[in-house]
């Protein structure tokens, strides 16, 4: 039998899943503007046609990983030539959100199929994770903390949680714990995009969550699953909200079908938060998340608008951060 909701807050209580160093996850990734890559680097970076690209990580090198909505494949780009090539071929399912650990690891959501973990390395499948027999499902995206992997479900009000053990040990099958949403939380019923995009607030002791489909973003208590909506004073709605990316206080907010990355400053509990700007580019065509490398922010072109076919021309979009 898989941890209950309780057996998890003892977890989160006695090893601190979200310890320190789970705010800054993302910024150790990213380096200071001074620090920045000289500007020849490639702004625009081509995937295999027919690739349908939505999910995307960085580590601290220079290459990001990308999965496809079509067979699940994974494919390394170069951030500094733009060449790349696939290194897992897909099961055939979906991949849909990624996170990289530092042991090489990537952490993949994987829709219907819940989750698996791929070597970066060989390309083998290291682990593969039921969450749930509840339909619909559909295990959009992930955040890494030091001590698990947590992903969202847009279909149903539940986060799934892999903890970690000694030395990064995976979990078996019967190790998932499921956290229900509450609070503010209220659960638009159907197919429609609920939570989707997932970071830690900036302190480290809650996680942040945007509801798609009505614009709202999230404080989660990961201890309870409580939610409270963060106050964005005068902010629009973040409708289409997608991929979420921390850096220290700031926060991006990817919204795929206005093609816009909208920027805020959090309080350091992320309770509340200021909007500062929207970053906009031509070469947009239905970003859905983000990865940071550098003074950089990289996202997918998904294309949702278009209609796939293996024809169809797909691309890493890179613009200042």
């Amino acid at each position: 039998m898989a941890p209950t909701h309780g057996s998890f807050a003892r977890h989160v209580s006695r090893r601190g899943l979200l310890a320190a160093g789970a705010a800054t996850v993302s910024a150790a990734l990213v380096a200071s503007p001074a620090a920045a890559s000289p500007k020849t680097l490639p702004t625009l970076i081509p995937l295999p046609n027919g690739f349908r690209p939505e999910g995307i990580a960085t580590g601290a090198g220079p290459y990001a990983y990308l999965g496809s909505l079509g067979d699940g494949s994974i494919y390394r780009a170069d951030l500094r030539t733009g060449a790349g090539e696939i290194i897992s071929t897909g099961p055939g399912t979906p991949s849909v959100g990624l996170k990289l650990d530092g042991r090489g690891r990537l952490f993949v959501a994987a829709r219907t199929e819940g989750a698996r973990v791929v070597d970066t390395r060989t390309g083998a499948v290291l682990a593969s994770y039921a969450f749930t027999t509840a339909t619909p499902t559909f295990v959009n995206d992930v955040f890494l903390t030091p001590r698990g992997a947590i992903f969202t479900d847009s279909f149903q009000p539940v986060l799934y949680v892999l903890p970690l053990g000694r030395g990064g040990a995976l979990p078996g099958a019967g190790d998932v714990v499921r956290i229900t949403l509450s609070g503010d939380w209220s659960q638009v019923p159907g197919e429609v995009v609920n939570a989707n995009g997932i970071t830690a607030t900036p302190d480290g002791k809650a996680l942040l969550v945007v509801q798609s489909g009505v614009g709202g973003l999230h404080r989660v208590d990961p201890r309870t699953g409580v939610t409270r909506l963060v106050g964005l004073g005068d902010a629009a709605p973040l409708t289409n909200g997608d991929g979420l990316l921390l850096v220290g206080r700031t926060l991006y907010v990817v919204q795929n079908r206005q093609n816009a990355v909208d920027v805020f400053t959090l309080s350091e509990d992320g309770s509340s938060g200021v909007f500062r700007r929207r970053i906009t580019d031509p070469a947009f065509d239905v970003p859905t998340t983000v990865a940071a490398y550098r003074n950089r922010l990289y996202l997918p072109n998904a294309r949702f608008s278009t209609t796939p076919t293996p024809g169809t021309t797909y691309a890493v979009v890179a613009v200042e951060r």
